[in-house]
């Protein structure tokens, strides 16, 4: 059997196209070339959004998009979009099948692979083809503490890339390109009743034009409403390290790092963090860092455009009262 060309499954469950989805249109055109065939997007949606989802598809890059037209009350169902995605992955039979790996994607790849008996390398940073025409799947392994280059060896590849690795290519709305519609079987779906969708994911750490994010130099639980005040103020999203997900003081959506968000801030402000390999692989890619830190020969120095020497609590109450000088 030929696998030619790369699928991309555009996350649409929530009423509209996830981000990662176009980051994901966009490094695929890159592989493309060493990969040859064409590049499609496959995407589950309501019958009002199928012109306009197709158009905003081909324009971020796909040759051709896929179209599976639901009733809306299924679009949260997960096992139809199992199901469309594996139809649309016998149909093209593409080379590597990339799903982004939001909870929503890491809940439908397994499924697939599953059903069609191929192998899955998940929360990957990168994808490659190396110089004997092989795709790579780059991963943190051993919480983070090695990466790991993975070959699958069964066809086709597929691979779930976090949010946020890579950019979103800008859209040309003047590309041509073919929308194809395919009709989907039930196939256990209708055993499935989705009542609602418990809980929306408020914190979108990989969107944020500004950061600030916190360590282990919050001396306690109750301090953290200091930084979000800070936040708050100047209009950014707060974060944190691992430390503060593992004692229980921060939800895991703030996390930055390998086991968290990987993130690309015009300006990432830390504070109190020291700079772990871990933590600085979810945000060295930050336009701007300024960190601060009382330890002058903390590691996240060499990776700060701006660097003070000084007390975490001390700094963030001078800027809050500056700005409340200013207005």
């Amino acid at each position: 059997m030929n696998w030619r060309g790369v699928l991309v499954y555009a996350e649409n469950y929530s009423g509209r196209i996830h981000r990662a989805s176009f980051e994901l249109l966009g490094k695929a055109r890159e592989l493309l070339p060493r990969i040859s065939g064409e590049l499609f997007a496959v995407t589950v949606t309501s019958e009002n959004k199928a012109e306009e989802y197709s158009r905003e598809l081909i324009a971020y890059g796909a040759d051709k998009v896929v179209e599976y037209v639901v009733e809306e009350n299924h679009l949260t169902n997960p096992l139809i979009h199992r199901n469309a995605l594996i139809d649309a992955i016998k149909y093209i039979k593409p080379k590597l099948v990339l799903v982004p790996a939001t909870p929503w994607g890491r809940s439908i790849a397994p499924r697939v692979a599953a059903s069609i008996g191929t192998g899955i390398t998940a929360d990957c940073l990168d994808v490659y083809v190396d110089d004997e025409g092989n795709i790579v799947q780059v991963r943190p392994a051993f919480t983070g503490n090695i990466i790991a280059h993975i070959k699958t060896l069964t066809n086709p590849v597929i691979t779930t890339v976090r949010p946020g690795v890579f950019q979103v290519p800008s859209p040309d709305y003047g590309r041509k390109g073919e929308a194809l519609i395919r009709s989907i079987e039930a196939s256990g779906a209708d055993k499935l009743r989705v009542l609602r969708v418990a809980r929306v994911k408020t914190v979108k750490l990989s969107e944020a034009d500004v950061i600030v994010s916190i360590g282990k130099g919050v001396r306690s639980r109750e301090d953290i409403k200091l930084f979000e005040e800070l936040a708050r103020e100047i209009g950014a999203q707060l974060a944190c390290s691992k430390p503060l997900v593992d004692m229980g003081w921060m939800e895991r959506d703030r996390q930055v790092g390998f086991s968290g968000n990987i993130v690309k801030p015009r300006l990432y402000i830390a504070l109190g963090i020291s700079g772990a390999p871990q933590h600085i692989a979810g945000m060295r890619d930050s336009k701007y860092v300024v960190s601060v830190n009382i330890d002058p020969s903390a590691p996240i120095a060499k990776y700060s455009d701006l660097f003070v020497v000084g007390d975490i609590y001390d700094v963030a109450k001078k800027i809050l009262q500056a700005l409340r000088n200013l207005k």
